[in-house]
């Protein structure tokens, strides 16, 4: 069974649909209109996010501490989730492939131990990813982003410092690092990974 999902940007605050972190409902209904951006699947409450921004705008017009923590965000694309676990349970054994797009990081705990393979997504055909799954093509790829471990690593990060997220782990022990990628034998170590890949 192979399951393409959906993006994890898309959020829901009451009744109205947002993407990037702004809702007019939350404005008109007394707060300052910032909300989380969520990795999930699942809603997600920004518990560690800062007490206080470091963006913002002096202008009259505008919100000089745009700070959400506490608030909460329901994805759009939640009912992805539950197919995966679904499938899993109705495929009695059976391999179960997830292909999430990854034009952002996602927070893939939520599935990975659900899936027997993840097929990163970026954005390629149907046909280009049933070459890979059938075999008639090896993949090649490397993750060109970190992918968190949660999304409390993710509001805990230094917007200026690259690497500093705690990755996700499988359960075969690899770390969802930048440049990881996997090929039909082994973890892919090739020119590309030994100039890009961080040493720990």
């Amino acid at each position: 069974m192979i399951i393409v999902l959906r993006g994890t940007l898309e959020v829901t605050v009451g009744n109205e649909k947002r993407t990037l972190g702004y809702s007019e409902e939350d404005a008109a209904s007394g707060g300052i209109g910032y909300v989380p951006i969520s990795l999930k699947y699942r809603p997600y409450t920004a518990e560690h996010a800062r007490e206080h921004s470091i963006a913002g705008d002096p202008r009259a017009s505008d919100v000089l501490d745009r700070a959400y923590r506490g608030k909460t965000v329901t994805t759009h694309n939640e009912s992805d989730l539950d197919t995966v676990l679904e499938m899993k349970e109705m495929m009695e054994g059976k391999p179960v492939i997830v292909s999430p797009p990854l034009s952002n990081p996602a927070i893939v705990a939520e599935f990975e131990a659900e899936a027997d393979a993840i097929v990163a997504n970026f954005g390629l055909q149907d046909q280009a990813l049933m070459d890979v799954l059938s075999g008639a093509f090896e993949p090649s790829g490397l993750l060109p982003m970190q992918m968190p471990a949660d999304m409390k690593t993710v509001e805990e990060q230094l917007e200026d410092v690259a690497h500093d997220m705690d990755c996700h782990v499988d359960s075969e022990g690899h770390v969802y690092d930048f440049a990881y990628g996997l090929n039909w034998s082994c973890v892919i170590n090739d020119l590309r990974t030994a100039k890009y890949r961080k040493t720990r």
